[in-house]
């Protein structure tokens, strides 16, 4: 025999793929993704449930006063104060969004395009800081406007990040001012 004879007798044939089994373990792994999805879910309305003794969320007053500083950017949710990680997700203040954050004499207007908006009364105002993070979302020193406001019996930190980082410190400023304003006001 020839040597090109041998050689293609010696030749196997390829395998034949098995689509039964290549079909079961895709099923199988979107059951299983469709699966941890279900119970992230789950897991999101049960924090709601737990949080549900948290007050409704304040409107904006009919007449707030001129804007002192307006803000466009993001609102990356809100936490129990001093817990970064305790996210709290009753009447959606878990859900990111974009935002428009406008500061007036009356307070602070958080209006959030898909959200619920909400406003928060320079009373119930306690603090104004610059972070690194809140609740899953972890930004450079000094990336994160983070606002300290009293709710109910609760004080909550609500993080947002201005498309112009830079207005941060104005902000922090702007709201400490306000804040001990308020505060040697309500001493007298």
């Amino acid at each position: 025999m020839t040597p090109v004879i041998l050689l293609a007798a010696e030749k196997e044939s390829a395998e034949v793929t098995d689509w039964a089994a290549r079909i079961g373990w895709v099923v199988g792994l979107g059951l299983f993704v469709a699966l941890v999805y279900w119970l992230m879910r789950e897991g999101w309305k049960w924090r709601g449930t737990l949080q549900g003794d948290l007050p409704e969320l304040p409107g904006a007053p009919d007449d707030p006063g001129a804007a002192r500083l307006v803000l466009s950017g993001r609102y990356h949710g809100s936490t129990t104060a001093g817990q970064w990680l305790d996210r709290i997700v009753a009447h959606g203040l878990g859900t990111r969004s974009r935002v428009e954050l406008t500061l007036t004499e009356a307070g602070l207007d958080v209006v959030r395009p898909g959200a619920a908006d909400f406003f928060v009364p320079v009373a119930a105002l306690r603090e104004a800081r610059l972070d690194k993070g809140i609740a899953g979302k972890v930004l450079t020193e000094g990336g994160l406007l983070v606002v300290t406001w009293a709710h109910g019996d609760k004080l909550i930190d609500s993080g947002f990040r201005s498309d112009h980082a830079a207005e941060h410190n104005e902000w922090v400023e702007t709201l400490n001012d306000m804040i001990n304003k308020t505060e040697t006001e309500g001493a007298r």
